[in-house]
């Protein structure tokens, strides 16, 4: 493991093109799986260092590395913590009609494999903290902190690196740049990843029929779709999910498959006892069929009354020319694993459109980017400017 922790030599540059460097960015093969992070977060490094802001890269797998830059207050108030991640959903399958690496803009949108999911606020957060360390009347009364992470996309591998390494305990606020359209998200719902294991017992159509694993897995799939996962509804959420993304089982095609696992994602809303989901899911597994648990990350929500979350909605308006909506959302950020059991302020604003994340052919507002940066730069001026809360 690799940790370069650097001082800024300069006062910063005088202009750091944010579209510019998310071409650049985009054209960095980051997929998770299999990450290699890394080059992206050199360069994130040594941007942050040309502008003037203190930055550590903590390279802590081979490839994976994340980047944690800081603009230092007054220590008067928490820090505000910018998120973002750096590595981006695979590729896929499905042709593109643009290279997936590309960067190339065209009709207003930069195209590209994590344009929207999210390069662009990585590029917006680093030129808002560009002009903030910068700026001559920085009178900040607590740090900036950006914190940006590898393998965010399926295991959260670089926010349990930064919780490990103590970061929730400097958090006052969070906003994070995951895809919003620039609309202000309060809420996210938890994520439950099960495995379901199915033993048969091996066979042949020429003699003994054996178990088929993978028949008792249809069966309990049978039963799964049709669970009910009875909450309150939540007035900024659609209704829980069950959702099949992975299965693997058989040897060949001639003989009964003894062994069947399908991955499981769920989500929940916040109000959710995920314990007793996984009691539920048990109850349909019939023998030779059981249930693991994979994974559990917890829903993160704010109010729409909070003081943090009127300022984003303020600063929104004021740049989109707008009210911004208050949305909900069923994907999970860095926040559900460095909020957990904090009581701090947190809100998703991002360039990225929903529902583009993993597409083919994904991209960007150029526009967005440019009023990312602003609403970036001016939440934290005046939530680090006010008096403490």
């Amino acid at each position: 493991m690799t940790t370069i922790t650097a001082q800024a030599k300069s006062a910063g540059k005088d202009h750091f093109d944010p579209v510019r460097f998310l071409q650049q960015v985009v054209a960095i093969d980051s997929c998770d799986p299999p990450g290699g992070e890394l080059e992206v977060a050199q360069l994130v490094h040594r941007e942050l260092l040309g502008l003037g802001i203190e930055s550590e890269l903590d390279e802590f797998l081979p490839g994976r590395a994340n980047v944690l830059g800081r603009i230092r207050g007054t220590g008067e108030k928490p820090a505000l913590v910018l998120s973002s991640h750096m590595d981006t959903v695979p590729v896929g399958t499905v042709p593109w009609q643009r290279m997936p690496f590309s960067g190339e803009i065209e009709n207003g949108r930069l195209y590209g494999r994590g344009a929207t999911d999210m390069k662009s606020a990585l590029a917006a957060m680093i030129a808002a903290a560009g002009r903030l360390a910068t700026a001559a009347d920085n009178r900040l009364k607590g740090d900036v902190i950006l914190a940006f992470t590898a393998g965010e996309s399926a295991n959260l591998l670089g926010a349990r690196r930064f919780a490990e390494r103590g970061l929730k305990k400097e958090i006052g606020a969070f906003l994070c740049g995951e895809p919003s359209d620039l609309d202000v998200v309060i809420v996210e719902k938890a994520a439950l990843w099960l495995r379901a294991t199915a033993t048969g017992r091996l066979g042949h159509v020429s003699g003994e029929a054996g178990v088929n694993a993978i028949e008792l897995i249809h069966s309990f799939l049978s039963r799964l779709y049709d669970m009910k996962l009875a909450f309150p509804a939540h007035p900024l959420l659609d209704e829980p999910t069950i959702r099949v993304g992975r299965i693997q089982g058989g040897s060949a095609v001639n003989l009964t498959p003894d062994h069947c696992a399908v991955d499981i994602d769920i989500r929940l809303p916040p109000v959710a006892d995920h314990a007793a989901v996984v009691g539920q899911v048990r109850e349909l597994a019939q023998e030779g069929v059981s249930i693991g648990i994979l994974d559990f990350k917890p829903a993160v929500e704010s109010q729409p009354e909070d003081e943090f979350v009127k300022l984003c909605v303020d600063t929104c308006s004021r740049h989109l020319m707008r009210a911004p909506e208050i949305k909900g959302v069923s994907y999970f950020s860095d926040g559900t694993v460095l909020l957990e059991g904090l009581s701090v302020p947190f809100a998703i604003i991002g360039p990225g459109s929903l529902g583009l994340s993993g597409q083919p052919d994904e991209s960007v507002s150029v526009d967005n980017v440019l009023k990312a940066v602003n609403i970036y730069e001016d939440v934290a001026r005046a939530w680090l400017s006010r008096g403490t809360l």
